[in-house]
């Protein structure tokens, strides 16, 4: 069932490059077509537009954040759904001027999300949530893990993937629950950034998509590198230091959940498992259990097939922090939370240790 709700995510923004909205003057069409041709949504040879090549077509749950043609026909079809359509679109198109520029994306208030929630945004960034927001949520994996008890290895379970650049996800928390968030914990809500940053294109370029630095700088002064921005004065890792980038702290407990992951399959669950971010679906049997990808693991007949609750709960959020390169920036509590919270799950029966860890 699709819940509304109200976010207010920051002032009215227009949509000029973040470059020329600093000096406050307008960019001239051949600027704007330039700063889009260097963005990620025009690359013609990128997989997220020719993945359909062989095919010839692109199936109608991926057509409409890969194809102009896709989001086009999304936004005049009274959206009922996440990001799907009924019918394939033809391939051949990037995400282009009329992708954004037409009457439905400039009218657009409410965006579905894959966790049922419908959030109305109505300060511009909506038609980037559509394509920004996963695939998944926390209602999809407790839908796929049913009854099953927390250690109960089941061929019946599978990788679920978020998907990939899930911006909007992160930025909303547990407003749109794209993270598995565990019973009877609280989490952030949407990550409020200063009145002035805080929708999609205050931060990012609208045509290069890309965020500058100095525009960060006015109230992080002196910050050479945006990783070094710190959010929050608790020691989150419990080491007595909380002067490192949030980026840091997120990035040590990425690598702890990694290394929590591998000691639970070994100990409790089904196996030795190892994951790459490279290869589909991402977490493979570890077959001399050497904690490394070697050559022939990360293919897809060796994907991992022997989860449980618990460790695809952990897998799930660790994926969830990964495919999402700003969730520091995005919403480093709600990521914070998502990746303590699944240490501690994994503590509860293997030797993983959580010491000193504080959860914001």
């Amino acid at each position: 069932m699709q819940r509304s709700i109200h976010v207010w995510v920051g002032s009215a923004v227009s949509l000029l490059v973040i470059g020329a909205a600093l000096a406050q003057t307008k960019p001239t069409p051949d600027e704007i077509t330039e700063a889009w041709n260097s963005s990620p949504h025009a690359n013609s040879e990128a997989e997220a537009f020719r993945h359909w090549d062989a095919e010839g077509e692109i199936p109608g749950e991926c057509a409409v954040c890969h194809s102009t043609t896709g989001i086009l026909d999304y936004l005049a079809s009274s959206p009922a759904s996440a990001g799907v359509i009924d019918h394939p679109e033809p391939i051949g198109t990037t995400v282009e001027c009329a992708a954004c520029h037409n009457p439905g994306a400039e009218s657009l208030r409410d965006v579905i999300f894959p966790s049922g929630q419908v959030v109305n945004m109505s300060d511009g960034s909506a038609i980037c949530t559509v394509c920004h927001q996963g695939r998944t949520s926390a209602e999809t994996v407790g839908a796929a893990l049913g009854g099953l008890a927390d250690d109960q290895v089941s061929a019946g379970i599978a990788f679920i993937n978020i998907h990939y650049a899930a911006a909007a996800a992160t930025q909303l928390g547990g407003v749109a629950r794209g993270g598995y968030e565990y019973v009877g914990q609280s989490y952030a809500g949407a990550f409020g950034h200063v009145q002035d940053f805080g929708t999609c294109v205050s931060c990012h370029g609208a045509h290069e998509t890309k965020v500058v630095l100095e525009s960060c700088t006015g109230c992080h002064s002196g910050v050479t590198d945006f990783r070094a921005i710190r959010t929050t004065p608790l020691d989150i890792l419990g080491t007595g230091d909380a002067s490192a980038g949030i980026a840091v702290v997120i990035d040590e407990l990425r690598a702890r959940l990694s290394a929590a992951i591998m000691t639970y399959a070994t100990e409790v669950g089904g196996g030795a498992i190892v994951y790459s971010d490279a290869a589909y679906p991402y977490f493979f049997n570890d077959l001399n259990a050497n904690g490394a990808v070697d050559e022939g693991e990360a293919a897809f007949p060796n994907r991992y097939q022997s989860w449980t609750p618990r460790l695809l709960r952990a897998a799930y959020n660790y994926q969830f922090a990964s495919k999402d390169p700003g969730a520091f920036a995005h919403n480093p509590h709600y990521t914070v939370q998502l990746l303590i919270d699944s240490l501690s799950d994994l503590a509860k029966v293997s030797s993983v240790d959580v010491t000193g860890l504080a959860r914001p």
